[in-house]
C-alpha cells in the first residue's frame, strides 16, 4: 500500500534531551494510525515535527514525496495536512460557523481592498466560504448550532467543531490529539464512530495520539509504540497488545513477566499514557 507519509531517522533535540530519537514512520494512505506510549514518550513532539511546529535536527520527513520538514506550518497545511489539539483550541467568543470560516482562510483569495468594496468576486468567495462551512456543521452533527457561541457548546460539540475547522483545510492527512480527552464514555463511543466516518466518507488518512487505549485497540490498524523518545515497537492492535516491552513501558518491568494474558488485560484498561 502507498504511503501518504514517510518519517526517516527523524531525531528532535531540546538542549540535551533527545525528544525524538532516530524514529521511523509511514502512514499508509486512507488508514488509522496510532502514536502511543507513557507520558513524556515524545508523541505531541513527533506530531509537532510532522506539522513544522518543531523543526527536526536529523532525518527527513516527506508528504507525498515532497519533503515537509523545512516548511512552515502553514505551507504544510497548504499541501494536505491538518490537526488538532489535546487541549481545545476554539476562538470562544465566535460563532461556531465563524470558527470553521476561519479554517478557509487559505482558499479566499481576494485583496482586502476588493473586500471594502464587496466586488462580485468578494460575494462569490464568501456564499461559497459559508456554503461551506455549513455543510461541514452538518457534517459534524452540529446543524442549527451555526449561530452559538463555541463557549456555549458541550465538550464533545467542542471537540467535532474544532475537527471541523480542520476539515475546512481540506486535509488529506488530519492528526488528531487526544480527541478523547475528558469525554465521557457515550461522547467517546460516539467519537470512535466519527473517525471511522472521516475515513471510509472522505478517503482521510488519520493519525492519532490517544491516551484511551480502548479507543486506540478498536480503532486502529496499525500502532506505532514511543518510549523515552524512541520507537520501541509497531504492529496491529493484537501484537501490540501482547508485546512484552510496550507491556512493561506501560506498567512496569514485574507485568512483562507476570504471564501476558493477565497484563495485556491490564494494559487495555491503562490511561497512564497522557501525551507529553
Amino acid at each position: 500500500m502507498t504511503s501518504i507519509l514517510t518519517a526517516k531517522k527523524v531525531i528532535k533535540r531540546f538542549g540535551g534531551l533527545v525528544a525524538v530519537n532516530s524514529v521511523d514512520f509511514e502512514i499508509p494512505e486512507k488508514s488509522i494510525v496510532s502514536i502511543i506510549g507513557p507520558n513524556g514518550a515524545g508523541k505531541t513532539t513527533f506530531f509537532n515535527c510532522i506539522t513544522g511546529f518543531g523543526k527536526i535536527d536529523e532525518g527527513e520527513i516527506t508528504f507525498e514525496g515532497t519533503q515537509i520538514h523545512r516548511l512552515r506550518p502553514d505551507q504544510i497545511t497548504r499541501l494536505g495536512i491538518s490537526r488538532t489539539y489535546q487541549n481545545i483550541r476554539l476562538f470562544p467568543d465566535m460563532s461556531a460557523l465563524e470558527n470553521i470560516l476561519v479554517g478557509q482562510h487559505l482558499f479566499l483569495h481576494s485583496s482586502w481592498i476588493s473586500a471594502v468594496l464587496s466586488t462580485p468576486k468578494v460575494r462569490a468567495e464568501e456564499k461559497m466560504a459559508l456554503n461551506e462551512a455549513q455543510r461541514l456543521l452538518n457534517f459534524v452533527d452540529l446543524k442549527g448550532k451555526g449561530d452559538m457561541l463555541a463557549r456555549n457548546l458541550p465538550y464533545g460539540a467542542q471537540r467535532r467543531l474544532e475537527i471541523a475547522r480542520a476539515l475546512a483545510t481540506q486535509p488529506k492527512l488530519l492528526l488528531l490529539d487526544e480527541p478523547s480527552a475528558g469525554m465521557n464514555p457515550r461522547e467517546t463511543e460516539d467519537l470512535t464512530a466519527f473517525i471511522r466516518k472521516l475515513r471510509d466518507e472522505l478517503g482521510i488518512s488519520i493519525l492519532l495520539i490517544e491516551h484511551h487505549m480502548r479507543v486506540v485497540m478498536g480503532i486502529s490498524e496499525r500502532i506505532t509504540v514511543l518510549d523515552y523518545g524512541e520507537k520501541i515497537a509497531e504492529g496491529t492492535p493484537k501484537e501490540i497488545q501482547n508485546n512484552p516491552r510496550v507491556i512493561e513501558a506501560y506498567l512496569g518491568r514485574g507485568a512483562a513477566t507476570e504471564g501476558m494474558a493477565n497484563a495485556h488485560e491490564r494494559f487495555a484498561d491503562s490511561k497512564n499514557s497522557k501525551s507529553n
